[in-house]
């Protein structure tokens, strides 16, 4: 398994989690999350209906199917995004209300928390990369220098991702904030 690749994924997983908090305009990865009871299975929102965003304070949803119209707008007043769907009988629409201060900074918050756990995340991987070393040494395959200079290579490779897992953040808390 290659150490960078698993890197990357955990930051563009840590990114995707991002996307699903709000920021005061519409965008249809709010409800990526989001899975509704259908015929007894919990299932993907987006494989029941097509998510659009005609302006920049609503989000369309469109059923395949008619009869999960109801379903669909009982897992959006029950989730913990806070909307309210609105149904004509042949879409849903939610109105996206504008963000009070309090509620931007809860958000800034959760962004902190889902970056805190990128992070641990990675240092996971980094753990896992200098123990896969230090066996390599101890078994022989590697010299003392050659697992040190290794070593080094994962602690660099981590400090640069974590780097760009906080530009990810602050990007996102600015996105927040923005009125």
């Amino acid at each position: 398994m290659d150490l960078e690749a698993s890197m990357r994924k955990s930051v563009e997983a840590t990114q995707r989690t991002f996307n699903t908090i709000r920021t005061g305009r519409a965008n249809p990865s709010l409800l990526d999350k989001l899975t509704v009871e259908y015929y007894g299975a919990d299932t993907p929102l987006k494989s029941l209906a097509t998510i659009s965003t005609p302006d920049a304070q609503t989000i369309q949803i469109q059923p395949f199917d008619r009869g999960s119209m109801a379903l669909i707008e009982k897992a959006i007043a029950m989730s913990d995004l806070g909307l309210t769907p609105n149904n004509d009988g042949r879409l849903i629409r939610i109105n996206i209300p504008p963000l009070t201060e309090d509620r931007r900074r809860e958000f800034c918050k959760l962004a902190a928390k889902y970056a805190e756990e990128g992070k641990v995340g990675l240092r996971n991987l980094r753990r896992e990369g200098v123990d896969r070393i230090k066996k390599l040494e101890k078994e022989g395959e590697l010299s003392e220098d050659q697992s040190h200079d290794e070593q080094e290579k994962v602690q660099k490779l981590t400090d640069r991702y974590i780097a760009e897992l906080e530009k990810k953040l602050a990007e996102k808390e600015a996105d927040i904030l923005k009125v």
